[in-house]
């Protein structure tokens, strides 16, 4: 499972893995594939220090990082970060920011312990204000070999300064508009995500966007992303004409995520009917588990969700605070726990060895019975 992307990379399978845990991304680079350090949440001194670790981690591998930097949000045109976030926090109401707590309350979420630090800021890297600090970090990293942007096309000084060091940047999109945009950038590759992924994915299936992106961007390399949980499901994408597969789901259970144990148990328990698409956690559409904080956001008396970056003030106490308290109370039916319809094929802990050898074996497997079904 190569493509010429792929070897340009150094990697010995094209399979690339999102994640926002450090040892996953380590460890799957460290089994020949690429891991991508989700950095949306960080602050840049975080990054710094999850990067920092990394770079030993992955000896002589490489890895990638992936920001948030959205075409079009709330406050696009100040810059300072902190002069930005004390515009929104002016901007957000009372009601929603009470509505969220209420959740919280109701469902058994302890408070954040008084007198302890917060290292998640409130304002994510998903501004060019705060993904810009994040940007810069990366490229100070020597085993950072690609910086990927999750909502746009990147500023031209982005990929200008990412492209200046011989790094490759690219882009996810969720249609073949947005594809194009990426292409006519100057993006070394493109990231094109079905609606059945996690997190900000769009409304096209995969097996219908998938094609269309390789023939409107040829000979632009294509990562195929949403959807892909098995081996045989990688062989689709690289039919497809794919230059590798971008999985995010496959590995938010897997024995090195971080995720606390009760997080990983409402994933186990998911089937792949068990997702929406809500705007409740970041103000744009992203797929995440149903439960009784989508549902809440979505009754006609409730507060309309903001646009980003608007909501993920609102939400920022939600999601630290569930993410720490994962099995208190009910924390998992407030939590923020994104995952694509992929989630209901997976059933059990693995490690990230297991994950990739399996998906290499089954890839193989299908690849012999298409060949062998084949004419002659």
């Amino acid at each position: 499972m190569q493509s010429e992307l792929c070897e340009r990379l150094g990697l010995d399978h094209a399979l690339f893995a999102f994640s926002h845990c450090r040892d996953v991304v380590a460890a799957v680079s460290n089994n020949g594939g690429m891991g991508v350090l989700g950095a949306g949440w960080m602050s840049a001194d975080t990054l710094a220090t999850e990067l920092d670790w990394l770079d030993q981690a992955v000896g002589d591998n490489g890895y990638g990082v992936d920001v948030v930097i959205p075409q079009r949000y709330e406050g696009m045109e100040e810059t300072d970060p902190e002069t930005l976030e004390r515009r929104l926090w002016s901007q957000v109401p009372a009601t929603h920011l009470g509505f969220a707590n209420r959740l919280l309350r109701e469902h058994g979420v302890p408070e954040w312990p008084q007198g302890e630090g917060i290292t998640q800021p409130d304002l994510p890297g998903a501004t060019y204000a705060t993904a810009l600090p994040l940007v810069q970090e990366a490229l100070r990293h020597p085993q950072c070999r690609i910086l990927v942007n999750a909502l746009g096309t990147p500023p031209r000084e982005v990929v200008e300064a990412v492209q200046s060091t011989g790094r490759l940047v690219g882009a996810l999109c969720g249609r073949v508009t947005q594809a194009v945009a990426h292409a006519e950038a100057g993006l070394d590759f493109v990231v094109a995500q079905g609606g059945e992924g996690g997190g900000h994915a769009g409304e096209i299936a995969s097996i219908v966007l998938w094609p269309q992106v390789v023939d409107a961007i040829a000979p632009l390399p294509v990562l195929a992303a949403g959807g892909i949980g098995n081996g045989r499901q990688m062989l689709a994408a690289m039919a497809t004409g794919a230059a590798g597969v971008w999985t995010g789901s496959l590995w938010v259970t897997v024995a090195e995520a971080a995720a606390e144990p009760a997080q990983k148990a409402a994933y186990l328990r998911a089937s792949s009917e068990d997702t929406v698409r809500s705007r409740s956690w970041t103000g744009k559409t992203a797929r995440v588990l149903r439960n009784a904080w989508t549902e809440a956001w979505d009754q006609a008396e409730s507060p309309d969700p903001l646009p980003m970056p608007l909501q993920f003030l609102v939400a920022a106490d939600a999601r630290r605070r569930t993410e720490r308290y994962a099995g208190v109370g009910n924390a998992q039916a407030v939590a923020m726990n994104p995952a694509g319809q992929v989630i209901g094929q997976i059933n059990e802990i693995e490690s990230c060895r297991d994950v990739v050898f399996r998906l290499l074996s089954e890839y193989a497997d299908a690849l012999e019975q298409v060949t062998r079904g084949a004419p002659g």
